[in-house]
């Protein structure tokens, strides 16, 4: 993977980079370790902006890893202090980039693993499934919970999801899942072949909450 270089920020989907090349989205709850991923995978510490404060990505942000190839940024979900007009805004523009991005070939959808799938994950990753997106499941604070229970959790969480979706356990502190993480993007972005047909779920279905 190629050092990433920031590209922009968008607040409305007209704002979007053209749309060709593959890009790998990462999405998650609010406080789930999203940002903390994304620059542990895309070996840049600073890259997307860490905070112990939810909701402080609030733009969709991209990233160039190559060329044609990005990581995109998405706001967290389920972050609850904050207006419901900006939830609202947040949430149209999650799925308008899921919806419309044809350059988009996979997710890596960050859980804390000690909360596990909530009401909220579950439902976008049933949104996700007709999409026709590569989706793996990075559970983050692994480091937060003996070995033991870490393993059964994960085995737990890889019951409730299906053999459809990649997982592996994450942590910043001991850098486990990172090898695991940039194989996802590097083997996604290769076999990567667009989507045949821009499938439109319908809008009420996910990150209503």
């Amino acid at each position: 993977m190629s050092t990433p270089i920031f590209i922009k920020s968008a607040a409305d989907p007209k704002d979007f980079p053209s749309d060709d090349g593959s890009e790998v989205a990462f999405v998650g709850r609010s406080n789930s370790g999203k940002s903390t991923a994304l620059n542990l995978l895309a070996g840049v510490r600073k890259l997307a902006r860490v905070s112990k404060t939810p909701g402080r990505t609030q733009l969709v942000n991209f990233f160039a890893i190559g060329e044609q190839r990005r990581l995109v940024d998405l706001p967290g979900y389920g972050f609850a202090r904050v207006p419901p007009g900006t939830k609202e805004r947040w949430r149209v523009l999650i799925e308008a980039y899921l919806t419309m991005r044809r350059s988009l070939v996979g997710v890596i959808v960050t859980i804390d693993i000690r909360r596990g799938i909530t009401d909220l994950d579950d439902a976008l990753l049933h949104w996700l499934e007709p999409l026709g997106l590569r989706v793996g499941l990075l559970l983050t604070k692994a480091d937060k919970l003996a070995h033991g229970a870490a393993v059964a959790r994960e085995r737990e969480i890889a019951d409730q999801v299906g053999s459809g979706v990649e997982l592996a356990r994450f942590s910043a502190l001991d850098r486990t899942g990172v090898d695991a993480g940039r194989g996802w993007i590097d083997r996604w972005m290769q076999n990567a072949a667009g989507r045949a047909e821009n499938v439109r779920p319908e809008p009420d279905r996910v990150l209503r909450k």
